[in-house]
């Protein structure tokens, strides 16, 4: 047994690292989500999505507002007076991102490097995030019979793609892996 601790060192390491990380950051983000009083609002940073969504759909040349939903924390997303979504608190990319760091700092190479890379990768899933509302919200609007389609598989795929790319860039990259030989 020991032996094979010894050899998988840095897969156990990895493996531990990741669920230590993400379980503290999914925590903390549970605890914030809880503890905060949103009076049937959304939080801030859906409600930030919400907004953001809506200005990149008028510099797009859609007539769109956002406005509270009425019976749940989450913000109504309309294009030329037409209900077309709910952004919720999964649409804020929050667990992605916690997602993304958790796996680059179990991968950690050097601090300000993996720092540098969490802090742009997450910038860059924020943006892809907003277009991929953006283009989800148009496809709905234009599309509404393809709903199931392109909200439970091409637009997942879009951002966990995206993702995935910088995991692998990551790991190619950056970070200090060990290979484990057979």
């Amino acid at each position: 047994m020991k032996e094979l601790v010894t050899k998988y060192k840095s897969v156990i390491k990895f493996i531990l690292t990741f669920l230590l990380v993400y379980g503290t950051l999914t925590f903390a983000y549970k605890f914030y989500l809880d503890s905060a009083n949103f009076n049937n609002h959304p939080d801030y940073l859906t409600h930030l999505v919400a907004k953001q969504t809506d200005v990149l759909l008028e510099n797009l040349g859609y007539d769109s507002a956002i406005q509270k939903h009425p019976d749940e924390p989450s913000m109504k997303l309309i294009i030329n007076n037409k209900y077309v979504a709910r952004v919720v608190e999964g649409c804020n990319s929050i667990s992605v991102l916690i997602l993304f760091g958790s796996f680059v700092i179990a991968f950690a190479g050097k601090f300000k490097t993996t720092f540098l890379y969490i802090l742009a990768g997450s910038v860059l899933l924020y943006v892809v995030n907003l277009f991929r509302i953006v283009i989800l919200s148009i496809g709905l609007y234009h599309y509404p019979w393809r709903s199931e389609e392109l909200h439970t598989v091409i637009f997942p795929l879009i951002i966990y793609g995206m993702v995935f790319l910088l995991w692998m860039f990551w790991v190619n990259r950056f970070s200090n892996l060990t290979r484990v030989d057979d």
